[in-house]
């Protein structure tokens, strides 16, 4: 049996992650209190019933319970040797009041915030701290639509992908700040910019024009041959450690062109590796 536990901060797309999961084949229940997550598993793992093999639920500070239940059952589930993963959604503080002022809801802590929005955002960042860093996936949904949150949620779950670990090549642009969910970043603005090129300018690294302009460069060459050494060393010791999912991110100023040249290679070196990858260009379409 598959059982994915949905939870992150109130307005990170919860919501919409539970619809994708539908989408995909899972039995999704929303709001389970953590104290009920081990007997919910117990009657899913009974049941006949063919749709509570693959499940996804979602719980988080709406039902008012402390997260302590939640990690006594995380600890029997996996000494027990059962399949249950964390997703954790997360977003930056300025997005989640955007998003409540457009939304004109109500944020669940309001109440013992004051009335206060912000103060409601950082009493529930401080009381899923530790689940965050007990997650197996960790999104942030600052910069996604929900097109690209499905997208993203599609990659990670759908057929085996929520088997063994998952390797997200993700290129951004430092000016619309660094990724939070990457595990490694790779600074390429010291490579040789076509940004400055005019022909160069309007075109991204997906395309040939400035893939070759990037990479015709010794230094260019010799940046990447390392980088895939490194992660060619670290893979296996992330999944000695049996992590999930591993976020690599490529940065320069703008997210569109040497960033994207680089996911690029990574992207298919670690594709040729066998290992399960996927590709994420966050900042190509911006200006």
């Amino acid at each position: 049996m598959e059982f994915i536990i949905i939870t992150g901060l109130s307005g990170a797309g919860k919501s919409v992650a539970m619809r994708s999961m539908e989408d995909i084949g899972y039995y999704c229940v929303d709001n389970i209190p953590p104290v009920l997550l081990t007997t919910f598993y117990d009657l899913c793992e009974k049941s006949s019933d063919e749709r509570m093999k693959k499940m996804a639920i979602v719980t988080d500070v709406r039902s008012g319970e402390v997260f302590t239940d939640l990690f006594a059952s995380l600890d029997r589930f996996r000494s027990e040797g059962k399949r249950c993963k964390i997703l954790f959604l997360d977003a930056q503080n300025a997005v989640l009041l955007r998003r409540y002022k457009e939304t004109r809801r109500k944020h669940p802590l309001i109440d013992v915030s004051k009335g206060s929005t912000e103060d409601a955002l950082h009493l529930e960042r401080r009381l899923l701290m530790q689940v965050k860093a007990r997650a197996d996936y960790v999104i942030d949904t600052s910069l996604l639509s929900q097109q690209q949150l499905r997208e993203r949620i599609s990659s990670l779950f759908l057929g085996n992908a929520a088997l063994g670990m998952t390797v997200t090549c993700l290129s951004f642009g430092f000016k619309y700040g660094i990724p939070s969910e990457a595990d490694l970043v790779f600074d390429v603005r010291c490579l040789p910019n076509p940004f400055y090129i005019p022909e160069l300018k309007q075109h991204t690294g997906l395309e040939a024009c400035v893939f070759d302009y990037v990479m015709q460069f010794e230094q260019s060459k010799g940046y990447a041959e390392r980088i895939l050494s490194l992660v060619d060393y670290s893979l296996p010791l992330y999944l000695k450690e049996g992590k999930s999912q591993l976020v690599i991110a490529s940065g320069c100023t703008g997210g569109k062109h040497r960033s994207v040249t680089m996911t690029r290679i990574l992207y298919q070196h670690i594709l040729e590796s066998g290992q399960k990858v996927i590709v994420h260009h966050r900042d190509i379409g911006k200006e």
